[in-house]
């Protein structure tokens, strides 16, 4: 029996992790433990829910107003306590976050092998996404397996110098997580059904990213202000971070708007009613920018630069920044250009197949398997 831990600590992380944990649990010789660092409360306990998945161990790191030292010392001691009581074969860590990075230095610290899913993105901007691309590039000389979820991925790790026999090619799991829920029909909050039952084109827009906060989150919402006043057929609804530096920004511009709707964040059930529904996405968000184009929904990315390329290169996001003239631009020309639309829905999605899950479990399970 080998035993798996899988720290996570945002909603991404379970959502993206929630695949493999439940495909490592179906291979009968995998006991599959779950680590919460608690970074989200009440956004990962909704997530939890949906995957009928329960954590093994909480730590509830959070605090109010707490630096980037404070949450850093607090996941390292939660999970060394967890580890120096516990054996276990592998550790699985996802993407960037900061329980990523602290989650395979303390796997180092115990020399247990780590497992990087979604490894190789990268901007080359260290503070872009802050702390997140730093975040990413720490755990690569840690890992001893890399599963990239594309090619490029991949090859950036090579040029690295990561052995190629540690590189696995895998696919994105949020495209995992994605077609096993999008299929269903979920109960909408009232305010979501009522926006999305409105008559009209619906823009969804999701910015919560560090670099963004002040000015940046100023000319993004002073463009959805200039959209919603330019097209009276266009409705907008922003799901709100829980970080007060988006909240009051995106309340002192937007509130009360008409045909905009400001929301306490979407269960994850909520957001895939409304990305289905709409016709234009907004986002800083990695995840959106990988399960949109699966959905055939054009997205414009609220950053200066991405480390998920390929998505620009297939043409299925386009990268807008946060000028406030340029998103009004771009969006007006989606609006109105019915070709320069159907471009960008139509362009095929790099990120995966849905079975990206079942190639990590394989492979981790090779690895493993090649050391005894």
């Amino acid at each position: 029996m080998l035993k798996f831990l899988f720290i996570m600590g945002t909603r991404p992380e379970i959502i993206k992790m929630a695949p493999v944990v439940i495909q490592a649990r179906k291979q009968g010789n995998i006991r599959a433990e779950i680590l919460h660092t608690g970074q989200h409360r009440t956004l990962a306990e909704e997530m939890f829910k949906h995957f009928e998945l329960t954590p093994d161990y909480d730590l509830a790191v959070m605090q109010e107003n707490q630096s980037l030292f404070e949450l850093t010392a607090r996941i390292t001691k939660g999970i060394g306590e967890i580890l120096s009581k516990n054996s276990y074969d592998m550790i699985f860590v996802q993407g960037d976050t900061t329980s990523a990075f602290l989650g395979a230095l303390c796997g180092f610290y115990q020399k247990i092998p780590v497992a990087h899913i979604e490894a190789g993105l990268r901007t080359q901007n260290k503070y872009s996404p802050f702390p997140e691309e730093i975040n990413r590039r720490l755990v690569t000389p840690i890992a001893s397996l890399h599963f990239a979820p594309t090619k490029r991925a991949a090859d950036m790790l090579l040029a690295e110098g990561v052995e190629e026999k540690y590189v696995k090619v895998t696919g994105n799991t949020v495209i995992d997580a994605l077609l096993q829920s999008v299929e269903k029909e979920y109960e909408l909050l009232p305010g979501v059904e009522r926006i999305l039952d409105m008559p009209g084109r619906l823009i969804l827009v999701t910015t919560h990213r560090r670099e963004n906060f002040g000015e940046p989150h100023r000319q993004i919402f002073q463009a959805l202000l200039d959209i919603s006043k330019k097209y009276e057929d266009v409705k907008i609804l922003l799901p709100l971070h829980l970080n007060p530096n988006v909240r009051n920004e995106a309340k002192l511009i937007l509130d009360n708007k008409p045909r905009i709707l400001l929301t306490e964040p979407l269960s994850y059930r909520n957001f895939i009613m409304a990305m289905k529904h709409s016709t234009i996405i907004m986002s800083d968000s990695g995840g959106v920018q990988e399960e949109a184009p699966s959905l055939h929904k054009p997205v414009l990315v609220l950053r200066d630069s991405t480390e998920r390329p390929e998505g620009v290169e297939t043409g299925a996001l386009k990268i807008v920044g946060t000028n406030r003239q340029t998103i009004v631009e771009e969006t007006c020309r989606l609006l109105d250009d019915a070709e320069a639309y159907k471009k960008m829905a139509d362009a095929p999605n790099p990120y995966g197949d849905g079975r990206s899950s079942e190639r990590i479990i394989e492979e981790a399970y090779k690895y493993l398997e090649n050391l005894n």
